[in-house]
């Protein structure tokens, strides 16, 4: 397994442990369960992306992390909603009870409301750089948030495509997974160059690259609710066949799936290969992901 850049991580996990949302004592129980859900670990795969990102086109990854931490805010948001009753109803995440179940349906709704409203205010407060090129990356990071990203996929997910697939094009797959998976995890890519002045060629290898990474998480996170024991996924393997999820692998079967990772994962790769710069810990990343099948 390739090695994962640590450093970066690292680097987050302190930014974030020093992130407090109350100073009141009326709502500190609401930063708690905030906090609870964001600290309870992972890889942190979305904001380490954005600082290997800005590493690799010369920007010090410490300059962009309330940006990386605003990302990181955003998706935690999305799994507390996504573990509540009314979506996937899963209690356990990360190996630990989710937040609806530790502190209430009603708690666990505002800890996410409250964490994409948080998100904004660091990122407006504490991004450092240009305040045309702020924006710009904030509209990024927004645009790939809202309808036309993960909330507008997880719609299409909890809806038109429940069922398991029954009499549905798979190829529809990937456009909904581009959407709620895929456009957050690119705009952790995509947030960074817009802090930068790059020229439009200079960013399509880093624009290709992050869709295709995208794609291939979510086709290895499918795989691994399939092959995945309990403890390595931190939360019941099989949900998405419990829930009737169309998946990859309910839509191609395990063997193909697993190909098509690894189709994505040479795909991710070859788009690194044509980036003017210094890109191993994007290539480091990639690998990481996609070794997480095997």
């Amino acid at each position: 397994m390739s090695t994962y850049p640590e450093d970066l991580r690292e680097l987050v996990d302190n930014y974030l442990d020093g992130l407090r949302f109350s100073s009141a004592p009326a709502t500190a129980g609401l930063d708690e369960a905030m906090r609870y859900s964001l600290l309870a670990g992972g890889k942190r795969i979305r904001p380490v992306l954005a600082l290997a990102t800005a590493r690799a086109i010369g920007i010090e990854p410490e300059r962009v992390l309330p940006a990386a931490a605003a990302i990181e805010l955003i998706h935690t948001y999305s799994l507390i909603h996504d573990d509540l009753p009314a979506m996937d109803d899963d209690e356990l995440r990360r190996g630990m009870p989710t937040s609806h179940v530790k502190f209430g349906e009603n708690v666990a709704i505002l800890a996410g409301d409250g964490l994409f409203a948080e998100a904004m205010r660091l990122f407006t407060e504490r991004q450092e750089g240009d305040p045309g090129r702020v924006l710009a990356a904030l509209r990024e990071l927004v645009t790939a948030t809202g309808v036309g990203g993960m909330v507008g996929g997880q719609y299409v997910d909890v809806t038109e495509l429940e069922g398991g697939g029954g009499g549905v094009d798979p190829d529809r797959l990937r456009e909904m997974h581009s959407l709620k998976t895929g456009r957050l995890i690119a705009a952790s890519v995509g947030v960074v160059l817009a802090l930068r002045s790059l020229s439009e060629p200079e960013t399509i290898p880093y624009r290709r690259f992050a869709e295709e990474l995208g794609v291939l998480f979510q086709i290895v996170d499918d795989i691994l609710d399939v092959t995945g024991s309990d403890e390595e996924l931190g939360k019941p393997s099989g949900s998405d066949e419990r829930h009737g999820k169309l998946t990859y692998v309910s839509a191609y079967g395990l063997d193909e799936a697993r190909e098509l990772a690894s189709e994505s994962h040479r795909k991710a790769r070859a788009a690194l290969s044509e980036a003017a710069a210094e890109t191993d810990d994007l290539a480091r990343i990639t690998d990481f992901i996609h070794t997480r099948h095997t």
